[in-house]
């Protein structure tokens, strides 16, 4: 219709998707593949989403109209649009989060509303295709006449393997099921172009994007914990003859030696995974947390039918830690019916 219209996305193989259609392909001078598998792209580096986040503070600049589609199947939409590429944007944009309803792609979208924001527009509906009956039906079928014809038509009908818009949506063929297809073989290696500008210092209350290395803030105040268990522990352990000689104190000890453990070993073996995996972790070792219930179910026996503190509060540890595993597993099992053929 007379726009020039510009498209990002991290899998090479859209590229000619977005050349057919007439328009400009976006892309950082990275060599990275987004490519993943079914179609979905898959995470990528700290440096690419650092480039990426810089083409896009650049593109906001001139850019009128900004359209964000990116999902994640069974999580929430990743934020790619922050505040500060907003109000970079030219008074009277319009932003239309296509994302909106698992939270948006852009940071300031609110699900089901339109606001504005430095004179930008952001459209949040979660609706938009049952507000728009009429282009949407005519969008499917301008895609199926479009898939039809890849099939030959009417007059030329058949099934091509080496068709990767055809051999992808092919379930059953004489019987023989032909689901889910073989890898695509070709996909190409990123074209580099040329440097985007250089990246601006992202606001403090951002928070998105990837995993930050730990900073010498966090590894000091780890040291300054460790070092204030270790003297406690020597204190209560040398310092006095009698310290451990009532079982409450012995019993003090050992909790709180368990309590720094398992805040180091913590520490260390979340942070030290992927975010990508946190999801798939955290899920399957919520089984630890039946170690919770056990300990809450025996420090739940009050004495002389009084409703002691400890009482209270080992009922509570135990009330969370039966939501923790019946959730864990709960996302443990969606996210394997994501994998099942």
């Amino acid at each position: 219709m007379g726009a020039i219209v510009r498209a990002f996305d991290v899998r090479p193989s859209v590229e000619d998707q977005i050349k057919s259609l007439g328009g400009e392909f976006l892309t950082v001078k990275i060599e990275e593949s987004g490519e993943g598998q079914g179609g979905y792209a898959k995470q990528m580096s700290k440096e690419f989403l650092e480039a990426e986040y810089a083409l896009f503070r650049a593109q906001a600049k001139e850019v009128d109209i900004v359209i964000t589609t990116a999902l994640i199947p069974g999580k929430p939409a990743p934020k790619l649009w922050f505040a500060d590429m907003v109000e970079l944007m030219k008074p009277g944009s319009v932003i239309v989060d296509l994302a909106a309803e698992k939270g948006g792609n852009c940071e300031l979208t609110r699900p089901g509303e339109v606001i504005e924001h430095n004179g930008v527009t952001i459209v949040g509906y979660t609706d938009l295709a049952s507000r728009l009956p009429k282009v949407a039906s005519d969008l499917y079928g301008t895609n199926l006449l479009h898939f039809l014809d890849e099939m030959g038509g009417v007059k030329d009908f058949k099934v091509d393997h080496e068709n990767d818009a055809v051999r992808p949506a092919l379930v059953l063929e004489s019987g023989e099921v032909k689901w889910p297809p073989p890898p695509s073989t070709k996909v190409e290696a990123p074209k580099p172009v040329a440097a985007p500008p250089p990246p601006m210092p992202p606001k403090k209350s951002h928070g998105h994007g990837a995993a930050r290395p730990p900073s010498k803030a966090v590894g000091v105040t780890m040291a300054v914990i460790g070092l204030i268990a270790a003297c406690v522990f020597i204190g209560l352990r040398f310092g006095r003859a009698d310290a451990l000689a009532t079982p409450e104190t012995a019993a003090l000890l050992q909790h709180l030696t368990v309590f720094v453990m398992a805040i180091f070993v913590g520490f260390q073996v979340v942070w030290n995974v992927s975010p990508a995996l946190h999801t798939p972790l955290m899920s399957v070792t919520n089984a630890i947390s039946g170690i919770i219930v056990v300990g809450g179910l025996l420090n739940a026996r009050g004495g002389g039918g009084v409703m002691q503190g400890s009482v209270i509060v080992a009922i509570v540890a135990t009330l969370f830690a039966t939501i923790n595993i019946a959730g864990g597993f709960l996302v443990t099992r969606r996210m394997l019916a994501m994998f099942r053929k």
